[in-house]
């Protein structure tokens, strides 16, 4: 099977714009794509995986990416998806974002010479003169048809700020700007990404003619992106400090039997065939496959080393017998009354609830168990015996944490 083929039978691939040609060009190795990630925070996500692992699966087949760091257009923010403006950052939190998410990257993508390159969108846009990108790219766009792109019309109801209203011309002079200057014939991106993208190609049909063969744009699936990069209200982070290594396992191995088999295609390079067989599995023989995603996709971010720990300590908290590797906190003496902690003091040392207050309510709705108990009394304590022993409490039914006495 060739790759885009594989990227079809991946379920990767939702929309194109000249199918033939797409296909062809990366089959024989001669697309020079680029991917855009905005430096919304310092640390890539869950959500990015699918990008990252499609860029790698293109370059292992002799396809060069480029990695387009929105320096620029993160100064403004994307519309897509959101119902309120995306808060506004300085350019040195920018700048710093953008060094974590290469530094990320670079356990997916080969960069150097011949390679993969990257790229700031600061570097062009944030010198252009207002008045001269108006004349030069302003008249290739129609305000009637931006209305009715679906970014923007989902903000319609509740207001979109001429400064959000900017991006898609934003996004669209990245694509014109990297054919002109980087040879750059393709872009991907998500599905909520389609205005935007149409309008770049549409920009360097209007500015450089019909013949200009940047007129292909492959559309990456992102049904699955939006919810697999959050988990319980917070991001799953690729960067350790973030998201430890154990619970970003234990965030692969939690996901819904229904996701298992499509999150195993989309994001890793396990081939179809294997898949196929892992496809017919129920019961315990499917959770024994979502080890199979959560290691293999640990691995990728951590290491073999971090992932092999992780499913260790998995299988021994499940079995009862806690783990070393497990994220831990330490209970201090002065800590304690009567040689007790409560359970909610342990929640909110460990930073498992932000307040008191959340830590009830989680107890209330049933959501934490203590060893094997689930905790009902919101006056439920732990003693000084208990963690010397060591005690787990878990969150939900993704999250583990181990307390002892220090």
């Amino acid at each position: 099977m060739k790759l885009y083929e594989e990227l079809v039978a991946r379920g990767l691939i939702a929309q194109v714009t000249n199918e033939e040609e797409i296909k062809n060009m990366i089959n024989e190795g001669k697309a020079k794509f680029y991917i855009g990630f905005d430096c919304t925070a310092d640390s890539l996500t869950a959500g990015h995986f699918m990008a990252l692992t499609l860029m790698k699966r293109l370059q292992l087949a002799g396809n060069k990416p480029i990695a387009l760091i929105g320096g620029g257009t993160t100064m403004i923010g994307d519309p897509s998806g959101r119902t309120d403006m995306r808060k506004m950052l300085s350019r040195e939190d920018i700048d710093h974002n953008a060094a974590c998410f290469k530094h990320q990257m670079e356990n997916f993508i080969e960069f150097g010479e011949g390679k993969a390159i990257m790229v700031n969108n600061a570097d062009w846009l944030l010198s252009l003169n207002y008045v001269e990108l108006l004349r030069e790219v302003g008249a290739c766009f129609s305000v009637n048809n931006m209305l009715r792109a679906e970014c923007y019309k989902q903000r319609m109801e509740r207001g979109l700020s001429f400064f959000e209203f900017n991006y898609m011309i934003m996004q669209s002079y990245d694509f014109y700007y990297l054919f002109k200057n980087y040879g750059c014939n393709m872009q991907f991106g998500g599905d909520d990404q389609w205005s935007n993208m149409l309008g770049g190609t549409e920009l360097i049909r209007k500015k450089l003619g019909k013949d200009a063969h940047a007129m292909t744009i492959t559309l990456l699936t992102d049904s699955n992106g939006k919810k697999m990069g959050k988990t319980a209200g917070n991001a799953v982070w690729l960067d350790p400090e973030k998201t430890s290594p154990y619970d970003f396992f234990q965030y692969w191995r939690n996901v819904d039997d229904a996701d298992v088999i499509k999150c195993m295609k989309m994001l890793t390079f396990i081939p179809l065939e294997q898949i196929a067989e892992y496809e017919k599995c129920e019961g315990s023989e499917l959770n024994k496959v979502k080890e199979i995603l959560a290691h293999n996709l640990t691995e990728m971010v951590h290491g073999k080393e971090e992932a092999d720990k992780a499913l260790a300590a998995a299988r021994s908290v499940f079995t009862g017998g806690g783990s070393a590797d497990m994220p831990s906190s330490e209970v201090e003496e002065k800590d304690l009354t009567d040689g007790k902690i409560t359970v909610i003091d342990m929640l909110v040392l460990s930073g498992l609830a932000p307040s008191k207050g959340e830590a009830r309510r989680l107890i209330q709705q049933g959501g934490i168990m203590c060893g094997e108990a689930k905790v009902t009394d919101v006056y439920a304590a732990v003693t000084k015996e208990d963690l010397e022993k060591s005690v787990v409490i878990k969150k939900g039914k993704k999250v583990f944490h181990k307390f002892i006495l220090k």
